[in-house]
């Protein structure tokens, strides 16, 4: 599905997109070109399994780069086989755990406690019952935080 078919006229995605490249950029992200979004439930799956190998993190990272700064299509099983392997994660237990849906259950619970709390869109920031939601300037997010009474991470 192309992003313009997602939003639907909903957002300028145009000034969207050319915000999320300038944010990215200024922050070091990596952040390529893509115009379309793709079915990231197996992706989850998988994710689900690569903490439970203590892999977790890179493998968030992994996807991450694969599909915002590569435009690789996360929802297709070589993708994630190869991501998997890039990983050193034994690419047919890989393969098993997404055939046999064996993380289903666990994405599954993620998402009802998503909806139990009301979140409706990716991402989302949740703190002390105040949303934030969307790709929202850096002085949002600071004055949800303190907004909150959290205080200031020493350096």
């Amino acid at each position: 599905m192309t992003l313009q078919e997602l939003f639907k006229g909903r957002i300028d995605l145009e000034s969207v997109m050319a915000r999320l490249v300038r944010v990215a950029r200024e922050e070091g992200l990596p952040f390529g070109h893509r115009d379309k979004t793709c079915n990231s439930r197996l992706a989850q799956e998988l994710g689900k399994w690569a903490e439970s190998k203590g892999r977790g993190q890179a493998y968030h990272d992994a996807v991450f780069r694969a599909y915002f700064a590569e435009g690789r299509n996360i929802g297709q099983l070589s993708e994630l086989l190869a991501l998997a392997g890039s990983l050193s994660l034994p690419a047919e237990e890989a393969r098993k755990v997404l055939e046999e849906r064996s993380f289903k259950d666990l994405v599954d619970a993620d998402w009802q406690r998503s909806y139990r709390m009301g979140v409706q869109a990716v991402p989302t920031f949740l703190l002390n019952g105040q949303f934030l939601v969307g790709a929202v300037p850096y002085e949002a997010l600071e004055k949800l935080l303190i907004d909150s009474s959290v205080s200031k991470r020493q350096q």
